[in-house]
């Protein structure tokens, strides 16, 4: 998706979106041939220093949105794709550098990783399969003569845990309906954003990599034994706190965590059915999450004196 902005200072005016996928094949001829490919998807949001296209017809300073689809395209042949991030950040200082009148950029990025089909155990060398546990994004947004903003996060990656989890005690008035449950199934798809303190040196893939490890491990515990939760906000801060404290690069994050309940079936309406001998569990989804959890967080400063 392409879209072209122009501001001035008493209005901002509608673009048009264009929508590009870009599939990324990189071979290693040293190492058996081996191949990776990512798929990619871009967005380039561009900001004009004035509005005559709008007010006055002139189109002499639009950048086309065909054009933006076609530079991303040129500069991934020309430098590749080694992270999201940087490549974003390398099509933010293309348009700033090509043109003059580009006042501001905003590139977001998602990556939805192939995954190399496993076959007798070993991993194949040019065959892949798509893989969406989880979409890992970012977005650059760069004011002309100002340093970068960048900041990375993940997004759909859905995660579940059968026990050790409750939600009790809370606001009990006369609008309550809900009752205490000791122990419940605890759904969520995470949606999540963090911002860098600096990003130069940065592995942005290791850090992915790392606060994706950190939300799993921290939600669902140790293998064997798990980890209870006392609330959804419970495990959302414990998970930003973690990410903290283990990814000195990260200075702030948000997260978001809905519920997406899964409620035990009520067979008493089949009363011509005997179904009391029968032990199984059967849970009935909901059609769309009952709420959104989330929060910000980020690292304290101490004043100075």
């Amino acid at each position: 998706m392409f879209k072209q902005l122009r501001t001035n200072k008493v209005r901002t005016f509608p673009a048009d979106q264009e929508r590009a996928d870009i599939q990324i094949h990189k071979q290693n001829i040293r190492d058996f041939q081996l191949s990776l490919t990512n798929k990619i998807e871009v967005s380039t949001q561009l900001t004009l220093n004035n509005t005559k296209d709008y007010i006055h017809g002139d189109n002499s300073d639009i950048i086309a949105t065909d054009s933006q689809k076609n530079t991303v395209y040129v500069l991934a042949r020309q430098h590749g794709i080694e992270t999201i991030e940087k490549f974003a950040l390398t099509i933010s200082d293309h348009f700033l550098r090509k043109y003059c009148h580009v006042t501001n950029t905003q590139i977001y990025i998602e990556e939805a990783p192939w995954k190399r089909i496993s076959v007798d155990g070993q991993e194949h060398v040019h065959a892949f399969f798509f893989s969406k546990e989880a979409i890992r994004r970012c977005e650059v947004t760069q004011e002309r003569g100002e340093k970068p903003l960048l900041r990375s996060g993940l997004k759909e990656m859905r995660i579940m845990k059968t026990t050790q989890s409750a939600f009790r005690k809370f606001v009990d008035d006369e609008f309550r309906t809900l009752p205490d449950a000791d122990d419940r199934l605890f759904c969520t798809v995470v949606d999540s954003w963090w911002w860098y303190n600096s990003v130069n040196g940065v592995d942005f893939t290791k850090v992915w990599e790392g606060i994706k490890g950190i939300v799993l491990d921290t939600f669902a515990g140790p293998a064997t034994t798990g980890v209870f939760s006392p609330s959804v906000q419970n495990t959302l801060h414990l998970t930003v706190r973690n990410v903290l404290s283990k990814i000195p690069q990260v200075e702030k994050m948000e997260i978001t965590l809905p519920n997406v309940h899964y409620f035990g079936m009520d067979y008493n309406k089949f009363t011509k059915i005997n179904l009391k001998d029968y032990k199984n569990e059967v849970y009935m989804p909901t059609d769309k999450p009952s709420g959104n959890i989330s929060a910000r967080i980020q690292r304290s400063r101490l004043s100075k004196l």
